[in-house]
This record gives structure tokens, C-alpha cells and sequence, in this order.
């Protein structure tokens, strides 16, 4: 029984004794005196593993930029309003207390001649009790006073009913030196809260980030309000006080709003067409007259002036204008195709069937596409970058590495 157990181990010695021997006989294997040697790891599974910020590997759809000048129709949003080139105002040529007030509110209609309000003045009764006196005593003089009444804002009706009659009047009229809607003074400073409008339908990639948010809406130009006068009968106005303002009728003017990122795409004297807002049939073709720029509301946007002659529009009326827009070199990938990092643009290039972040320039964005700057023509670059980057993890783009 023994001898049989110290038989059986016999093969086994030899397979090891010969498998020491093919080792020793290798080349390549190592030695005590060679040293340690580091396993060969493959190139592709090194390409493959590395830090998942720095690349993606996935399989979806690419696309490759397109060159290329393109003709967008950019929408701008408006009101009708009065132009302000065409007003006139209307102040008190004597200093004295208001006794009557025929104005109730702002933008109110008036007719050239009407009657605005009536002054008491001490100043002017002087200088009629002056001219009885000069007309009974001294006729030489009566020229020169009749001359310092109409200065004094009297009318010569009435100063010849006060030689007839020998009635002081103490009242002096102030009359509509214009047609149009009278504006009170301190409204027509004031500048007033501005409504919201629709934002345009074309916004610059940098404005707005691609997870799915809106520009922010716009300040509208503000719309005429028909507010009540401050004005009140009692007050005491100065001589030379401008009291209010009248515009025209006649002459109206369309602000349009614009984004300040596509300012540059637009100048002075530039064709548009504009419609009122809710019918699109009437185009009425115009010519932009002045740009501004405007900050209101804690925005900075510009305001696009539109003169209009008897276009049969309404103050405080919406618009909606459309306005052709060049866009020449750089370019064009579909919107999703680009990823925001704050101030930065990122696109996902395919290099070896792995995605590859580079950070990009990029320009306009309309119609579902933006407007790439840098040097692209070679590139492919993922359709969807969305698919490609995780809500929390960071973006180490290959323009840092280097």
C-alpha cells in the first residue's frame, strides 16, 4: 500500500521538474537578476480607457458642418406711437394761479384753437388798469401797451373789449396752438413702464443655454397710456412754464425691439416688412429711420424707428416686422449638436469611433441651426450633445488638455 502511493507521485515530479526546465530555456521570461517587468497592455484597450471626462465612446448619430452663406428673416416686435420729431408745447406766458382747467387727461384729443385752461395773473390786471390809464391820459403810448398785453399772452379781442367796456379781465386763455393729443409735461418725461414682449424668433447661441431655456423676454417699447392730468385747477404756474406737450396725429412712428446680438446684422436705412399683430395679410413695406440703443428694465436691447406717412395704424397698436438678415462665413451644425459650459461652446467631435469634447466659437443661431466660427470644415461631430454629458459630471475639453 505504501509502495503504491510513492509510485503514483512519480509522474507529477516529472511534469514539474520538466516545466521548470521550459522555463529556464525561455528568453523572454525574467530572472531574479533580470528584475521586475511591467505587463504589455494593448494600444486600443489603452485608447479606450481613459477618464470618462475627457471622451465617450457611444454610437449615435453624426453629422458633418455645412459652409455657407445663408438668408434668415429675423421677427422683431413693436408698437405704433407718436412721433416726437413733430410736437409742439404749450406754456404760460404769465406767472399766476390756474382758475380753470379744461384738460382731464393724458392723450387727449385737441384742435388748434381750443381753449386749454385760463390763468389769473396779478401782473397782467396791472397792466390793463395801466392801459385805461394810458388810453384816457396819454393816447401817444397806447401802441406800447397794447404790444406788452399781447406779449403777456392776451389776445387783441380782448384787449379792445377791455378799452370798450373799462372792465378789468382777470383771466387770461391759453389756447391749442395745434392739432393732435396733448400730453402733460411731466408724463411726457417720465418714462413709462414698459410691457413685456415676445422674444424674437431668432436668438445668438451665446444668449441662452441648451438645456432646454428660453431667452428672456424683452422690454416692448411702452405703448401710449391715457393717464389722468396732475394738473389741478389752484396751482400756481410761472411765466415760461412749459405746461404740456401736443404731438401730431398726422405723424406716427413704429419702434421695433431688438436683441443686442443681431444689431450688427442691422443698420440704418435697412427694408422690412411689418404687419399688425393677429393679421398677417396686409405686408406694408418700410425702411428703418433711426437705431437707438435703449437699456430699460435692467436689459440692453435697441430700438429700430420706423417712420410711417398715413399708414392708417393707431397709437399704441402691435406689430410684427420681418427683417432679411446675410449671414456670410463659418459654419452651420444643428443647435444640438452644441453644449454650453457657462460662457463656452462644446462639441463633441468622433475621432477613432470615440467622442471627443472641443471647445468651438460660435455665432448666430436661427431655424434650428448656430453658427459655428472656428475652423470645422473637417470635422464630425455628434448630432445630440445632450446624449453624451451627464447633468453633474464636468467636461474637460481637448483645447484644455493642451
Amino acid at each position: 500500500m505504501r509502495n503504491s502511493y510513492i509510485v503514483s507521485l512519480l509522474p507529477v515530479m516529472v511534469l514539474m521538474a520538466w516545466g521548470l526546465v521550459a522555463c529556464h530555456a525561455q528568453p523572454g521570461a525574467a530572472t531574479h537578476t533580470e528584475g521586475h517587468q511591467e505587463p504589455v497592455i494593448d494600444n486600443n484597450i489603452a485608447r479606450l480607457a481613459r477618464p470618462v471626462n475627457g471622451q465617450v465612446i457611444a454610437s449615435i448619430p453624426v453629422t458633418r458642418p455645412e459652409s455657407g452663406s445663408r438668408l434668415h428673416s429675423l421677427a422683431a416686435y413693436g408698437v405704433v406711437t407718436y412721433d416726437t420729431r413733430h410736437e409742439t408745447s404749450i406754456a404760460s406766458r404769465v406767472a399766476g394761479r390756474i382758475e380753470r382747467l379744461l384738460i382731464k387727461y393724458n392723450y387727449q384729443p385737441v384742435k388748434k384753437g381750443q381753449l386749454i385752461m385760463e390763468v389769473y395773473s396779478p401782473d397782467l390786471a396791472a397792466v390793463q388798469r395801466e392801459l385805461l390809464y394810458v388810453a384816457g391820459q396819454q393816447p401817444e403810448l397806447l401802441p406800447a401797451v397794447r404790444q406788452r398785453l399781447q406779449l403777456l399772452g392776451m389776445p387783441p379781442l380782448q384787449i379792445e373789449q377791455v378799452l370798450k367796456t373799462g372792465n378789468i379781465l382777470y383771466r387770461v386763455p391759453v389756447y391749442s396752438n395745434s392739432d393732435g393729443y396733448i400730453l402733460e409735461k411731466t408724463a411726457a418725461v417720465t418714462t413709462p413702464p414698459a410691457a413685456t414682449a415676445t422674444p424674437a424668433a431668432s436668438s445668438d447661441g451665446m444668449g441662452s443655454m441648451e438645456g432646454g431655456s428660453n431667452a428672456s423676454p424683452l422690454p416692448a417699447p411702452a405703448a401710449p397710456a391715457a393717464s389722468p392730468v396732475l394738473l389741478r385747477e389752484g396751482q400756481y404756474v410761472s411765466a415760461g412754464q412749459s405746461l404740456f406737450t401736443i404731438y401730431q396725429a398726422q405723424n406716427l412712428v413704429a419702434e421695433f425691439s431688438f436683441p443686442s446680438h443681431i444689431v450688427a446684422n442691422i443698420r440704418q436705412g435697412q427694408q422690412l416688412l411689418f404687419h399688425p399683430a393677429g393679421d398677417k395679410k396686409p405686408l406694408q413695406p418700410a425702411i428703418i429711420g433711426l437705431i437707438e440703443p435703449v437699456f430699460r428694465d435692467g436689459s440692453n436691447f435697441t430700438l429700430g424707428r420706423v417712420y410711417l406717412d398715413h399708414s392708417g395704424l393707431q397709437p399704441g397698436q402691435l406689430l410684427t416686422a420681418y427683417i432679411p438678415v446675410m449671414y456670410t462665413g463659418g459654419w452651420w451644425v444643428p443647435k444640438e449638436a452644441v453644449w454650453r459650459l457657462g460662457n463656452k461652446a462644446v462639441v463633441f467631435r468622433k475621432e477613432d469611433n470615440v467622442f471627443r469634447p472641443f471647445e468651438v466659437a460660435t455665432g448666430a443661431a436661427v431655424e434650428g441651426m448656430i453658427q459655428i466660427l472656428t475652423p470645422v470644415a473637417e470635422w464630425t461631430v455628434a448630432t445630440n450633445a445632450s446624449y453624451l454629458v451627464d447633468s453633474e459630471s464636468f467636461i474637460k475639453t481637448v483645447n484644455n488638455q493642451q
